[in-house]
Formats: structure tokens, C-alpha cells, sequence
């Protein structure tokens, strides 16, 4: 979580912070074979050098972006899930519970769907 440590300091608001912090956390500690990686200002995770997972903050939501191969793959629970989102990333609220398992589906996916792929993002 150190990688994280200079980003989660710059969210002001200290609730977001904790949210943030608290997904970041729950990703490490599921998935502890993934790097955690800031990149582009986003933290996310990398399995072998490839993305699998990244997140964002704005003034409304925490976005969680498993590419679009992956919102995709999901997009029926994604919408049951309730959360608003675009071809490329999930948008969770600040006051909305983190769905863990859809987190967790997205993030299996990835690993298993990109064994063998040798770029960060999908061709």
C-alpha cells in the first residue's frame, strides 16, 4: 500500500480517503499475487506487466475501470449492481456499499482472460 501512500494523501476529503484506502486494501489483500502500480495518476494493479485493474476518485464516485473486455463480460451484473458506468468503467458513489464480489469477478476475469497476454492494455 506504500505505493498508494502519496495518492491517498492527496484526496481531502477524509471519507473518500477511507473508501479508497479501503478498496485498495481489499485488492492487496485478495489478490496478493497483482502489483500495485500508480499509473497515469491512477492507482491499479498489474498481473505479469498487464492491467487488470484500475481505480479513480472524483467529487462524486470511486471508478473502477477492468477494461472494456471486462465490463463487457459483466455487463448484466453491472447493471443489476445498480451503479452508473460508461463503456469503460463502473462508477461507485461515495454513500453506495462497494459490491466486493462484482470487484472480485471483474478482477478473476482479468487475470484468467489475460494469462497470455504480453501488453498492458488488450489489442
Amino acid at each position: 500500500m506504500e505505493v498508494f501512500a502519496k495518492y491517498l494523501a492527496r484526496i481531502d476529503n477524509p471519507e473518500h480517503r477511507a473508501r479508497t484506502e479501503e478498496v485498495l486494501a481489499w485488492v492487496t489483500k485478495k489478490f496478493p499475487n497483482l502489483a500495485p502500480k500508480l499509473a497515469w495518476n491512477q492507482p491499479m494493479f498489474t498481473d505479469h506487466d498487464t492491467f487488470i485493474i484500475g481505480f479513480s476518485v472524483s467529487k462524486r464516485h470511486l471508478a473502477v475501470a477492468p477494461e472494456r473486455a471486462g465490463m463487457q463480460h459483466f455487463s448484466d451484473e453491472i447493471v443489476q449492481s445498480g451503479y452508473d458506468h460508461t463503456n469503460e468503467l463502473v462508477r461507485i458513489p461515495w454513500g453506495s456499499p462497494v459490491d466486493f464480489s462484482l470487484l472480485e469477478k471483474f478482477i478473476e476475469f482479468n487475470i484468467l482472460d489475460k494469462a497470455d497476454c504480453p501488453t498492458f492494455w488488450r489489442k
